[in-house]
Parts: structure tokens; sequence; C-alpha cells
């Protein structure tokens, strides 16, 4: 869920770009389910009859007809478009669809296009066992390698199970992968989705959104001009962020039997020739992203990852936070922590929870076990490493005479009224201003100081952990 932040990384994108624009062609024709194919029922995803459904042992000959057209007619038009715009594409290609298609196949090769791999055949994988999901990925590389003349470096399967994911990143021969939708650059994966570590796995998220499946949805585009103003709309935002120093990616999903027909197809060339018609554009296949990626952005390990301990580990690192209290660490610990959690604000927020949740007797002890400033503990030198560095920043350790007897003053008038020891963030503040926000609050009423206290508990532990984590 956090991402990259608030700041996204610089791309880097050749030529100083603003955006990459990555066009896909899905390239599904042939690979659709049909009986003649072994399947149990006719294809009801994705063509013009919306909401279509499966005819179980049938074939559906309109259905058959409307994907044929993709083959037959809307891949020549696309493939005319692209070639003659010069604009590089990405084939994502069902293995058993381009099996059927040896001359489109031979035009997508002659036009240096990227072949990537969109699974065996157009499955929805939800209900697959892993194992026979395993089964059908393998069989797709031998087959594409078979009909392509390489294996597949990319992949993008489209109707996935949780399991999909995992499993191409394990098959170790993807360059790049794109089962997600999740952001708009490139991003190194080194999870499963469960916590578990897999081999890093460079991740180029793809698109529902600018994407031509919108055609054969309900609440989707019913006109080219429709299409044509997302996907400017779309294009015009990004290009603008990215002159203001935050380039990203655009990807735009075609399908050859929804774009490919004549008056949708119009609405595509007049993107096309608008995208070409500003400077700052990278026009890239995805593989050229990848590689580029991996050039200016290689992965990197992570360090401290709080979401990757186990819980001793957890608490001996992080059980010090929040001063003498190991137990907000380990109620933190069994909240659901994930990525999100590995940064500085992400933990402060789950040992927050912890301590927020506490009874007032819990947080009272959580107060009183902080030491005074500039007291007895740091004359005697027992301070926590941290207390001890926190309190030097702000030359407590180092008071005169006089100013050490105001702050052993203030420390006794402020612990006989409120029952707990002055606590301030001292890294926020200089040493005359710990002094007057000291006189300050000894005029509050015991509630309000102590809502104060626990607010300047949390605010130290955060500024600990921001010595640790990212921010």
């Amino acid at each position: 869920m956090r991402g990259y932040g608030a700041n996204p990384p610089d791309p880097k994108w050749p030529g100083g770009a603003h955006v990459a624009v990555q066009f896909v062609v899905n390239y599904e024709e042939g690979g659709e389910n049909c009986v003649l194919h072994g399947d149990e029922a006719s294809e009801a995803f994705l063509s013009e009859i919306v909401g279509a459904a499966p005819w179980p042992g049938m074939r559906h000959w309109n259905m058959e007809s409307i994907y044929e057209y993709g083959a037959r007619a809307g891949f020549w038009r696309l493939h005319r478009m692209f070639t003659q715009g010069g604009v590089p594409v990405t084939v994502f290609g069902v293995a058993s669809a381009l099996a059927r298609s040896p001359e489109q196949v031979a035009a997508m090769r002659e036009a240096k296009w990227e072949i990537a791999s969109h699974g065996l055949k157009w499955i929805d994988y939800r209900a697959y066992a892993e194992e026979d999901e395993r089964r059908d990925l393998q069989e797709a590389i031998q087959l594409h390698a078979e009909v392509v003349g390489d294996r597949p470096t990319g992949l993008y399967l489209g109707r996935t199970s949780v399991n999909s994911v995992k499993l191409a990143a394990g098959e170790g021969g993807f360059t790049w992968i794109s089962d997600t939708y999740d952001d708009d650059l490139p991003y190194w994966l080194d999870h499963d989705g469960h916590g578990n570590a897999i081999s890093p796995q460079l991740v180029i998220p793809y698109t529902l959104d600018a994407n031509d499946m919108r055609f054969a949805t309900p609440q989707g585009f019913n006109s080219g001009d429709q299409f044509f103003a997302y996907l400017k709309d779309a294009f015009d935002t990004l290009y603008e962020e990215g002159s203001r120093g935050r380039p990203a990616m655009m990807s735009v999903g075609l399908h050859c039997r929804l774009i490919g027909r004549p008056g949708r197809a119009a609405a595509l060339q007049r993107f096309i020739d608008y995208v070409k018609g500003h400077e700052k554009v990278w026009l890239p296949r995805r593989m050229d992203i990848a590689r580029h990626w991996m050039e200016h952005h290689p992965y990197e390990a992570p360090g401290l990852r709080p979401s990757r301990m186990d819980e001793a580990a957890f608490v001996s690192r992080f059980g010090g936070i929040f001063e003498h209290s190991p137990w907000i660490a380990e109620r933190a610990f069994r909240l659901e922590l994930g990525p999100a959690h590995d940064s500085a604000a992400g933990l402060h927020n789950a040992l927050a929870r912890a301590f927020r949740a506490a009874s007032e007797e819990e947080r009272l002890g959580v107060l009183s076990a902080h030491p005074d400033l500039a007291g007895k503990l740091a004359a005697a030198k027992r301070l926590t490493p941290e207390s001890a560095s926190e309190q030097a920043t702000a030359g407590l350790d180092a008071l005169t005479d006089g100013e050490r007897a105001r702050f052993t003053d203030l420390n006794t008038r402020y612990t006989e009224k409120f029952g707990f020891p002055f606590i301030i963030a001292v890294k926020d503040h200089t040493k005359d201003g710990i002094l007057k926000a000291f006189e300050a609050r000894l005029e509050n009423a015991r509630d309000e100081e102590f809502a104060t206290a626990c607010g300047q508990v949390e605010r130290i532990a955060y500024l600990r952990l921001k010595d640790l984590l990212p921010s």
C-alpha cells in the first residue's frame, strides 16, 4: 500500500521525456474458449456481445466470428497504423492464439514488436489449483518458444489467481511481469504477496482504464470520441506532472477485435498523432522500459524491514522506542504489519496504535519510565543511549550551575503537580525553548498535560524511528 510514497523516483527517461507512452496489443484471437479447442463452453469475455454468457458444450458462432475479425482484419489495421507511424509495440500474445496465426506472428517479428506471453489460453485462473496453473505456464512458455522462435521474457496473464505473480516470479525467466495495476512507474517486487521472500522481480504495471476493453463492458466507452478524450486527459495529466519533475509511464491496452474496428481505430490514430505532436515523449516497448529501469534503478536490497522480522527480533529491536516499554512493540507486532510499516511513519503508526489503545494506567507507566530532563539519571550517566543522545542535542549535558538549578526546580514542581516527569521531544527545541515550554506547561490542568505528554512520547518515538528507517 505504500509504494514509492510521496516522493517517487525520477525514472530518467531517455531524452528527458516527461512521460513514457507504451502501446500494448493483446493478441487473443484463437486462444479464446471454444469447444473446438477442447474447452467446456464458448467464450463470453470482451466482445461486441456485452454481457454474453458461456454456452456449455456448444459453439457460439457469432462469438467465434467476432474473435476472427480481430485476426483477419483488426490486427492488420493496427499493424499498418503502428508501423507507418514508427511506433513500437509490445504484444501480449496468448500462446495458442499465436500458434494459430503464423502470418501475424511473422508480421510482428518483421516490425520488431516485442512478443510477450499472455498465457497458454484465454483462461480465468481464479479457481485453478496452483500446480495446474504452473503446468499451464510451462506449457505456454514452451509453445511460445516453438511458435515465435524465442521464449517470452515478459508476461501478462490477465485473468489471474492469487498464485499467478508468485509463479511467474518463481519461474525465473521473465525480465518483467505486468499483472498489477498499482503504480505509474515500474518497481521491484521481492515478496509473493503474503510476506514471503522471492527473488527480485521487475514489475511494469498495466492498465484497465486506458484500455479499449471498456468498449465491451458496462459503464465503458461507447464511441471513439470517448476513448480519445480519456486517453488525451490521461496523457495531458502525466505530461504536465512530468514537466514539473514527476515523469511517469502510461500504458495503453488494445485488442485487435475491439479497437481494430474502423469506427474505433480512428480514435486511436488521433491519439497516436496527438502524442507524437509532443517533444518530450518516449515511445518504448515494455522490454525497453525494463532495460532502462534495470540500468538506472537496479534492485537494491532494503535495510531493516520490520514486517519481515519474527516477534523476538522485532521486540528486541523496537522495544525501547517507547522508553522502557517493550509491551508496546509486542502488541504492535500482533497487528497487521506489512510493507507499509517498513518506514518510520508506518512503524510509528503501529506502535502508536498500541500505545493509544492502552489503559491510562499503562500509558502513565510509559510516561513515568522517561527520565527527568537534566536530572539525576543524566548526572549519574544512567540514561538509555537514545535519551542521552537526545538530551545532548539540546545541550542538556553541558549546563551551567544556574541552569542545572533551574531545571531541578522545574522538575520538582512539575512532578509534584502531575505525578510524572516532564517530557518533550528535545530534538525539536533549543535549550531556551525547552525551558519556556517547561514553564508554560506547568500552568496546564492535569488532563491537558497528560494528553500533551503522551503526544510528546509519540513524537520522541517517531524521531527515534527516523534514525532507523526510511521516512
